[in-house]
């Protein structure tokens, strides 16, 4: 891992007091662009490629707001929820638990330490979650879990900052990043957002993540939306 980049704890420890910003089921968090939106892509995508779906995995589920909405789709699924944070798995829990009546279970570990086993899951949620993944090494190893852990017609949907494959198109979707945060708030609540990317944050593109889901054996990958520095994407297994 990056010495110059906070460590797992430190991002732990920030999201232990950010519980409210993620709870809200109809904004998503505000500092994402098109949050909304990609919550919906998503979702709607996870129930159209795996309707027959039971077993879901949401990854860095945060407060569960991508569980909520995918249980709107589809109807009491046994639902494993897995963050760094006990404050967020515990607001998680208390939201979904009447949402189901199928069964809940709340992790809290880092993915890249879990075991998933094996063709026990049908559909994975990733939400913001995986730009805190550093190395190539690590992303490979961790989207191998995804498609192992996933039954043949089993789905990943992922939601996250990206960054672009070309320099001077990041340069060009950073500016208007920027300009999104000051008309959200103010040039203050920039600099805050681009200082805490820069401390934690370690996005890669689309296209290598693309790249990386067919490596690890997907071979139907999808992209559903990107705006800015975000983009919403999955594949299916088949």
């Amino acid at each position: 891992m990056e010495t110059s980049k906070s460590t797992v704890e430190e991002i732990r420890q920030r999201f232990d007091g950010d519980v409210e910003r993620f709870s809200n089921l109809e904004t998503g968090q505000s500092a994402t662009v098109d949050a909304p939106l990609a919550m919906s892509l998503v979702t709607e995508a996870a129930a159209a490629t795996t309707p027959q779906a039971q077993d879901l995995l949401d990854v860095g589920c945060g407060a569960g707001n991508y569980t909520l909405k995918l249980l709107e789709q589809i109807p009491n699924l046994n639902v494993t929820l897995v963050d760094l944070s006990q404050p967020m798995l515990d607001r998680a829990v208390q939201r979904i638990q009447s949402k189901t009546t199928g069964t809940l279970n709340a992790i809290q570990s880092d993915i890249r330490e879990i075991d998933l086993g094996k063709n026990r899951l049908d559909i994975i949620l990733a939400a913001a979650v995986l730009h805190h993944l550093r190395s190539d090494e690590e992303w490979r190893a961790v989207f191998q879990k995804f498609y192992d852990a996933l039954r043949p017609g089993g789905s990943i949907w992922i939601f996250d900052l990206v960054e672009s494959s070309i320099p001077e198109v990041q340069d060009l979707m950073w500016r208007r990043y920027g300009e999104y945060l000051v008309a959200l708030k103010d040039e203050a609540y920039r600099d805050a957002v681009f200082a805490y990317i820069a401390k934690e944050d370690t996005p890669r593109s689309v296209v290598f993540q693309w790249n990386m889901l067919r490596t690890v054996g997907f071979r139907e990958v999808e992209i559903l939306h990107k705006n800015s520095c975000f983009a919403a994407f999955g594949a299916v297994k088949r």
